[in-house]
């Protein structure tokens, strides 16, 4: 399938570079072969690329085809240096907007040449000059040769929409048979394509006269370009099969072998191609003996059946560069682009190509990419709030350097005077010019009659500065905005704690609409219409145990119950408690969850209660039966106790915390006396996991299951 292809496409890039048109047929045969081989990706599959068209026509013009050939030689040669020396990852930081802007731009060069092509005429030395000779070569139109283009274009367009059978063959062979079958069948005047002794009457390459500079920048040129497309080719192929990943070092020393023996072959620069791999995948290819055979079957071809190729009408294969050509400037690319805010990156890339230079053009989209991005990094958000008690609270986010100071003095200087100023500063970075322009405000400010209290989210940037210590150059690894996981009192320092407890429910819901809420609002709106949690999550009311936060987990993950003293009642209990048997029935019969959890803590008020005895709860008629489901646990610490011997205060801690840990392990044993929990326990469907956490230390224990006769043990939580 993919040697079907790669005939017409490599014979057409080679006419449109202005090479030996036996010379596509050389490159893919070695792309196939050597880069399938030695290549690090399994399913990729090379030959000669229409990114390098517009270079290697130039190459030819100015230096000729044998030298050309030479530049091709060592282009290889640095990509095998590259991937010797690890360097295939940094192709990957390219912008694809300048990738796609330069393939775009290319095409559009193809096209605008092989038109004049189609139209029987010969391209100009530039695409300005074939934009601007087209109106007159198509008022000067051949007959038969513009048939046969529109006959080539017309059977490209409309082989997609016939049946699946038929689209068995390839869409520009098939359009090339109907062409020269065509142009056969009525003797149109036609161009004909001659390959004979093209692939016996070798010649070696030579090395290239002229400016050495020149040549340089072009051996770089060529290496880059083609080692870029084959890497993103690479990458956006292992995103569509399920094998093993590619080595991309591995790949770029293959490609540039490959280009080496192209070179001393006489064929073009190699590079992996989208098209060809897409194929290769649909085809079934697994391994990288696909793209092997593609070029074996490419070489029987060009030395066997080689003569059949004079039957193909030039203007045919022109006609399917200018399809090919269009085909490149992809809507679905530019709306990539513009969900990024690079189109501008896009269009000075495609600009810069066509009017100027494939090199230049890249080079210009890569500068703007790279001045947007400064921009994007450098970046100050000012959000300013009055609050109810007269106090202005302020936040500066993003990485403060010089570039963000016109904006931060700015919107500092719309504080009133006077003002009480809370200023939190949630900064990854802050340079002397930034430092200053904040510190000067502040002076200012509270030599006014003002106040300001920072509160540095980060590292204490500000802080650091004003003390005089030397400062790190680099950035502060990110972190999440905002102190969410502290308790209110902490939030900020007891001087400026102002309002009342009570309204912080309020201010936190305000705060997580204004910090978390545009990070987690995607995950929301995909758990809007449906839960899949996988765990079901029994823990205590305590205040101090907050479930997400020691097992890192978020919204989707936990089927929550709490309750004083992380009980589970027995299977028909009295007292019984439709509560909690909901939420197991719920979440093992519904949900299908796949591990249920209990989880203890140390200083449990509920075991405290138990070890103490009733009259600890006389005045509490319902804790009081609600912890009769305690008792068992109580049980199984006074087996191991020697009774009727009075504890001391430090015992009685020593045995509250062995208490928190039995009944972890007896909620356990509860669990099984449900039926549908203990059928998927004996299954291995589900699974009861116990856990402790330590307050004081904030460590999360492991409580494995209760052995008779064996005190509870408890074992941390490995590192990750």
């Amino acid at each position: 399938m993919v040697f079907l292809i790669a005939v017409p496409l490599s014979l057409g890039i080679a006419m449109a570079a202005g090479a030996p048109l036996a010379s596509g047929l050389i490159a893919a045969v070695a792309g196939g072969i050597v880069a399938g081989w030695l290549g690090g990706s399994s399913v990729q599959v090379s030959g000669p690329t229409a990114s390098l068209v517009v270079v290697i026509a130039g190459l030819v013009q100015t230096y000729g085809w044998r030298a050309t050939c030479v530049i091709t030689i060592l282009a290889g040669g640095l990509q095998v240096l590259l991937g010797a020396f690890k360097a295939a990852r940094a192709a990957l930081a390219v912008s694809p907007a300048v990738v796609h802007g330069m393939l775009a731009g290319v095409g559009i060069i193809i096209a605008l040449a092989q038109l004049h092509v189609v139209l029987g005429g010969s391209p100009q030395h530039s695409a300005l000059a074939n934009l601007l000779q087209l109106p007159g070569q198509i008022l000067d139109m051949h007959g038969h040769k513009v048939m046969v283009g529109v006959l080539t274009v017309t059977v490209l367009l409309v082989w997609e929409r016939l049946p699946k059978h038929v689209r068995t063959v390839p869409a520009p062979l098939a359009a090339l048979l109907v062409a020269a079958g065509t142009a056969w069948v009525f003797n149109w005047s036609v161009t004909r394509i001659d390959l004979t002794g093209a692939i016996t009457s070798w010649a070696p390459p030579e090395l290239p006269a002229g400016d050495w500079q020149n040549i340089a920048g072009a051996v770089l040129l060529i290496a880059l370009v083609a080692g870029a497309e084959s890497l993103l080719c690479c990458v956006a192929v292992d995103g569509m099969h399920r094998g093993s990943r590619a080595d991309l070092d591995r790949e770029l020393t293959g490609q540039g072998v490959a280009n080496m023996v192209s070179g001393v072959l006489g064929g073009l620069p190699v590079a992996g191609v989208i098209v060809r791999s897409t194929t290769n995948l649909r085809a079934g290819a697994r391994t990288h003996w696909s793209a092997i055979l593609h070029g074996v079957w490419v070489l029987l071809f060009a030395l066997c059946l080689g003569w059949t190729i004079k039957f193909i009408p030039m203007e045919a294969l022109a006609a399917l560069l200018v399809f090919i050509g269009i085909r490149t400037i992809s809507l679905g690319h530019v709306r990539k682009v513009h969900g990024h805010n690079e189109v501008p990156v896009y269009l000075v890339t495609l600009t810069g190509v066509i009017l100027v230079g494939l090199a230049e053009g890249v080079l210009a989209g890569l500068a703007l990419a790279a001045l947007l991005a400064l921009r994007r990094l450098t970046r100050v958000t000012v959000d300013k709030r009055e609050e109810p008690n007269g106090r202005v609270h302020a936040t500066v986010s993003g990485s403060l350097t010089f570039i963000g100071v016109p904006r931060l003095t700015q919107e500092l200087r719309t504080i009133p005077a006077g003002a009480v100023v809370d200023l939190d500063l949630n900064i990854d970075f802050m340079d002397n010019a930034a430092f200053d322009a904040i510190h000067s405000w502040r002076m200012d400010h509270e030599r006014l009659g003002g106040a300001v209290t920072i509160d540095e989210l980060h590292d204490e940037w500000y802080t650091l500065a004003a003390s005089g210590a030397r400062m790190s150059p680099a950035k502060s690894p990110p972190k999440p905005a905002g102190h969410w996981w502290l308790p209110w009192t902490h939030r900020r320092r007891p001087d400026a704690i102002t309002t009342a407890i009570d309204c912080q429910l309020t201010r936190g819901a305000d705060e997580f609409h204004r910090r978390t809420a545009p990070l987690v609002r995607p995950i929301f709106t995909q758990l809007a219409t449906k839960q899949q949690p996988t765990h079901l999550f029994i823990t205590c009311a305590d205040s101090r145990l907050v479930p997400s936060l020691i097992t890192s987990s978020g919204p989707g993950d936990l089927f929550t119950v709490r309750n004083i003293g992380n009980l589970v009642p027995c299977a028909g209990s009295d007292p019984g408690d439709d509560s909690v048997a909901a939420a197991i029935e719920y979440a093992t019969r519904v949900l299908t969850v796949h591990t249920i959890t209990v989880c203890g803590h140390s200083g449990c008020g509920a075991m405290a209660a138990l070890l103490s005895g009733p009259a600890a709860t006389a005045e509490l008629p319902q804790l009081q039966r609600w912890l009769r489901h305690g008792d068992p646990s109580l049980t199984m610490l006074e087996q191991g106790a020697e009774a009727g011997r009075e504890r001391t205060e430090g015992e009685h801690d020593s045995a509250l915390d062995a208490l928190c840990r039995l009944n972890v392990q007896q909620q356990l044993e509860n669990l099984r006396t449900y039926r549908k929990v203990d059928e998927q326990v004996e299954t291995g469907q589900l699974k009861l996991v116990g856990l402790y956490f330590d307050i004081a230390s904030a460590r999360v224990h492991v409580v494995p299951p209760r052995t008779p006769g064996v005190p509870a043990a408890t074992t941390p939580v490995p590192p990750e």
